[in-house]
């Protein structure tokens, strides 16, 4: 399976824009969200699913107008299967167990290939996705880092921020590249470390703030409003919201 170009890389999407290009319209564009084509969406998740509930509740209030197609998990019991369930949303289960990462992630890309899915979201998927995976949908594969990159990579992001002792952490959304945390930054959000934090507390204040931003951010990127120039990743936004935060 050959993917297409992706649609973020260099700067021809703004010229895409003046030219009414059907790449771009494809994408979305910035001529209002119900007249655009919506690209089809995986969320791929592992566990409790919490910031997939977050993605599908705006959704589901009109905060964001996404089209969540699937939801693709590797473990049978992992409780975002119910959350799914309770929303009607498509998921598959593969399992990873016994397997090598490209034979999985070759499983995946079937599955994701049948579903014609255009862009990926990871929300809590703990696998490291193989080099050959990651080229095949290069730019088309966004995940949520609770921690201000590139400090603090990997899956004990609140711990290490604690023992180094920053005052600020926050989470990062970032293109999924070759390397674990690496890709291109889409968007930043500042945490503040208290005094008497510790990993539980820390974690559920960047949390709360997960749930506010990768929603939106997705949706940005659903319009097409997000380029990548090399490591640099533009957004093009149009107005602020009620609290002068840029949309």
């Amino acid at each position: 399976m050959i993917c297409p170009p992706s649609p973020f890389e260099g700067n021809t999407l703004i010229e895409d824009i003046k030219k009414g290009s059907p790449a771009y319209s494809a994408m979305g564009g910035t001529m209002g969200r119900s007249s655009m084509k919506r690209p089809r969406i995986a969320i791929m998740a592992s566990g409790r699913g919490t910031d997939f509930q977050a993605i599908v509740d705006a959704n589901g209030s009109g905060d964001v107008n996404l089209n969540i197609a699937l939801l693709l998990c590797n473990r049978s019991d992992a409780f975002v299967i119910q959350r799914a369930k309770d929303r009607g949303i498509p998921y598959v289960v593969i399992d990873h167990r016994g397997k090598e990462r490209e034979e999985f992630d070759r499983e995946v890309n079937d599955v994701l290939v049948e579903y014609k899915i255009e862009l990926i979201v990871l929300a809590g998927f703990m696998r490291v996705l193989s080099r050959w995976f990651v080229s095949m949908w290069k730019d088309r594969i966004v995940n949520i880092h609770p921690a201000l990159l590139p400090s603090f990579p990997g899956a004990q992001a609140h711990r290490d921020a604690l023992e180094y002792g920053v005052k600020v952490t926050g989470l990062t959304i970032h293109f999924v590249d070759e390397d674990v945390d690496h890709g291109p930054i889409i968007f930043q959000f500042p945490v503040d470390v208290l005094n008497d934090d510790d990993e539980d507390s820390l974690s559920k204040r960047v949390l709360e703030q997960e749930h506010i931003w990768y929603p939106r951010v997705i949706q940005w990127i659903a319009d097409g409003k997000v380029t990548r120039i090399g490591r640099k990743v533009i957004i093009m936004r149009e107005r602020p919201d009620r609290n002068g935060v840029d949309l």
